[in-house]
């Protein structure tokens, strides 16, 4: 029987640090880390989304401002709002609850937000500093998901990991944590050639296509550690409708571990959203920007942004 990796207790754990740290700052005397959420249109399910981040600041002491914005909202007024939050010190985080109404290009709108308040780690500027090792702020799920396997593995040197999904948000940055670990990494995709047989290999299986029950039992080894990104609402035989992952959970069970869909993966995104606004917040108290940029406030205009290189 496979040991349940249950995300719900590491991520309290982790809220729990991040309280502390948020405590150990006003104690020094600095302000609370800030975060502003933006969320454009009335999407159920952003809303929802948006609800829990709030909530998660409440518990771990994080000052959160919400921007709730009508579904008409211009690209350009949205793009005002992100340089004045760029400019406000007292944000040290911006999230721009995705998806966006389909008259703003989402691209644009998450480049315009500064590199060192992305808490989301969606920014180019984030996405290479991950790639070349140097740091940045590194993106939640992906995040989530190597401290899941901490609970698991002391090390994860020389372990044979199969990546199933290549999206920028997940698979990528997923593939390029673990190589820092010393991890062999495989990217695959539903397209891959025998990905069972690729899968039967792997001491550890992160399933990230958005494939419903794609995995099945006869593809895991035994002994394999299994992480269940992916998260559908289906139908059942009574008619009603369940959240299922990636992975045959039932076909599994001969796994060393695995996580469980619901309350995997998902409690520890919005846990490493707050641990990563602290994170924000220290750097930028600190003098030290994480994106390695410096914003030349005088010369801002009023809907865009412009980096210059820092000199150090």
């Amino acid at each position: 029987m496979a040991d349940i990796i249950d995300g719900r207790a590491v991520a309290r754990k982790l809220d729990e640090e991040t309280a502390a740290e948020v405590r150990a700052m006003v104690e020094a005397g600095l302000p609370r880390p800030g975060l502003a959420v933006v969320l454009v249109g009335n999407d159920p399910a952003s809303e929802v989304y948006v609800g829990r981040k709030i909530k998660g600041c409440e518990s771990t002491g994080i000052l959160s401002v919400e921007h709730r914005l009508p579904e008409e909202t211009t690209q350009d007024s949205l793009l005002t709002l992100i340089a004045r939050l760029n400019a406000d010190p007292s944000v040290h985080g911006i999230l721009v609850q995705v998806p966006l109404p389909k008259h703003i290009d989402t691209g644009v709108v998450l480049r315009a937000i500064a590199p060192s308040k992305d808490v989301d780690g969606f920014h180019p500027v984030n996405v290479g500093r991950l790639s070349t090792g140097t740091g940045g702020i590194v993106p939640c799920t992906p995040l989530g998901v190597t401290k899941l396997l901490d609970t698991v593995f002391d090390d994860l040197t020389g372990l044979d990991v199969v990546v199933i999904g290549k999206s920028n948000i997940v698979g990528k940055p997923i593939a390029m944590l673990l190589l820092e670990r010393e991890a062999t990494v495989t990217v695959t995709h539903i397209e891959t050639k025998d990905l069972p047989g690729l899968c039967c290999k792997a001491d550890i299986i992160i399933a990230a296509a958005g494939a419903p029950r794609l995995v099945k039992g006869d593809w895991v080894k035994e002994g394999a550690v299994i992480i269940d990104v992916g998260i559908t609402r289906i139908k059942g035989e009574d008619g009603k409708t369940k959240l299922v992952g990636d992975v045959a959970f039932e076909e599994v069970q001969h796994a060393r571990a695995v996580t469980p869909v619901p309350g995997g993966v998902g409690p520890m995104t919005i846990s490493c959203l707050l641990a990563n606004t602290v994170q924000a917040a220290k750097e930028q108290l600190s003098g030290k920007s994480s994106d390695g940029f410096q914003i030349d406030w005088d010369d801002l205009p009023d809907r865009s942004m412009i980096f210059s290189q820092s000199e150090d």
